[in-house]
């Protein structure tokens, strides 16, 4: 970001500039992969393994940042699977690459997986990734050191997903006709083979590493809508990118819909500004539509994640979707050129993504942002409001809004001008008056607060409660001790010892001078 970008910045989104302030002032990252103290679990002292960190950084410099800060050796595991399905995108994706070379290579990368000294240099020289995959030996060397466990979760995977890109590869070199993808279930079959099996891989290697609980490896429909979620935005930001390179990933069930023959067709449109402009605008909350179906099972899969930094990792790129789903939503830009959102509301973000109660009020916020977006006019306006609706429900569902719970009186407080808390009054009048009812309004003051307690104030016991009962059964152990310890003092004088307690001579007295003196 340059300094002019940062001025403007400053006058028009004062709150994302001190945003990106202080993180570059105090973010600090949690874990340094280059320390002597984190070879064990990043691997840096090995050279194989440093090249590998090498190229996550040069593949994705934003998922490198978070991958690192993963906890322990599952920074490690992650950067690995990353690089192994960056190898196999990085196949298919290339349009220099006949179907007779590429079909043999995807549907047997698994396998090289376990074949040490595999690499592959057939690529176009202006392959992004080109030079992963021609030290793709690096990555396979490091394979050879996880958990066997591990390991047989990214064999499996990556086995998986390149039958998937595999059969869609051969469809776009064989068809005769311009490859689309025809119906929204063949667009969601794509996305699960591309995104959403890495979601799949990624729960279960959380599983796998003991960061996570054990079923959550178990949790397919969510892992699969979390992949889903991320996949069909970047689908839907980059259309116009996709279409100048002749990749098309809008199913044609949608575009079609609204009268256009090809995915060109609405950059077209909205270019010339014709009067099929807005059936382009249309399409376009169609999409939308279509990926904020899967924003309530995001927040299912983010709610179940206990580890700090693992939900960190998953709540980031959740967060910067709907975002992006916003700033997209009704953009026109979208079928001009590629759109992002501001660096300062990344960084934003990035610091409030910490917790999931945070992360759903974002969700909340970005959905009512796109519902006031939409037009009428627009076919999918109702579903659209339904949609934005359902995010807003499960979030005042998990999180309500109208509640605040103080930690210094550890009591539960409303918001007096939301409705809802006049709801919450009455209810707990009601239960007085039947309690007063049953008694035969016989009650002695204060003992109708006692038999009716608001349930909404914290009763549990202070501990300060607990503190002085302890204390007084131990003040009551150590006075026992000292009036037995005087009692004997005082019967039996000097003469007694610790060896005569437990001993015939306590019972029969205590042998003085040699004679046995009863008591």
């Amino acid at each position: 970001m340059g300094k002019l970008q940062q001025l403007q910045l400053l006058f028009t989104h004062p709150t994302e500039f001190v945003a990106l302030a202080q993180y570059w002032l105090y973010h600090e990252p949690k874990r340094d992969i280059t320390s002597p103290q984190e070879f064990k679990t990043s691997g840096y002292d090995r050279e194989t393994m440093k090249r590998c960190w090498f190229f996550l950084e040069k593949t994705s410099r934003s998922f490198a940042a978070v991958i690192k800060e993963l906890d322990g050796d599952l920074a490690r595991v992650i950067c690995l699977f990353y690089l192994v399905l960056r190898g196999l995108d990085t196949i298919e994706d290339d349009m220099t690459l006949s179907d007779e070379i590429k079909q043999p290579i995807l549907r047997t990368f698994h396998q090289k997986l376990s074949l040490e000294g595999w690499t592959f240099d057939g690529c176009g020289p202006y392959e992004k990734d080109r030079q992963l995959l021609v030290e793709f030996d690096n990555v396979i060397t490091e394979m050879g050191h996880l958990d066997p466990l591990c390991r047989e979760v990214i064999t499996d995977i990556t086995h998986k997903m390149e039958t998937g890109m595999a059969d869609f590869a051969h469809r776009a070199a064989t068809s005769k006709t311009i490859p689309y993808l025809s119906t929204i279930t063949e667009y969601d079959l794509y996305c699960h083979y591309v995104a959403g099996l890495v979601g799949e891989g990624l729960s279960r290697l959380f599983a796998a590493t003991e960061k996570e609980r054990p079923w959550i490896a178990d949790q397919l429909v969510l892992s699969n809508s979390m992949g889903l979620l991320l996949q069909k935005t970047n689908i839907l930001r980059d259309f116009r990118e996709d279409v100048d390179e002749r990749r098309y990933f809008w199913p044609q069930e949608i575009w079609g819909s609204y009268g256009f023959k090809r995915p060109e067709d609405l950059c077209l449109a909205v270019e010339k500004q014709t009067v099929d402009e807005q059936k382009a605008m249309w399409a376009l909350s169609h999409m939308t539509l279509n990926a904020l179906s899967h924003c309530v099972d995001a927040l299912d899969y983010l709610v179940l994640l206990k580890n700090q930094s693992v939900f960190n990792f998953c709540a980031i790129p959740a967060v910067m979707a709907i975002a992006t789903l916003e700033v997209c939503f009704m953009n026109r830009d979208i079928f001009l050129k590629n759109v992002k959102i501001r660096k300062g509301e990344a960084v934003k973000l990035i610091m409030q993504s910490t917790n999931p109660m945070t992360v759903a009020y974002r969700f909340r916020d970005y959905a009512r942002t796109i519902h006031r977006k939409a037009s009428p006019s627009d076919p999918n306006f109702l579903a659209l409001a339904v949609m934005c609706g359902k995010i807003e429900a499960w979030v005042e569902h998990h999180y309500p809004t109208f509640v605040t719970f103080t930690k210094e009186s550890k009591t539960i407080e409303y918001n007096t001008e939301d409705p809802r808390s006049l709801i919450i009054k009455r209810d707990h009048e009601l239960e007085k008056e039947k309690v007063r009812r049953e008694r035969g309004g016989n009650l002695q003051k204060g003992e109708l607060e006692r038999l009716v307690p608001d349930r909404h104030v914290d009763q549990s016991i202070p501990w300060q409660l607990y503190v002085f009962v302890l204390g007084a059964f131990a003040f009551l152990l150590v006075f026992t001790g000292m009036v037995v310890l005087v009692s004997l003092w005082y019967f039996y004088g000097d003469d007694w010892t610790w060896k005569d307690l437990g001993t015939q001579s306590i019972g029969l007295g205590i042998q003085r001078d040699g004679n046995v003196v009863r008591q």
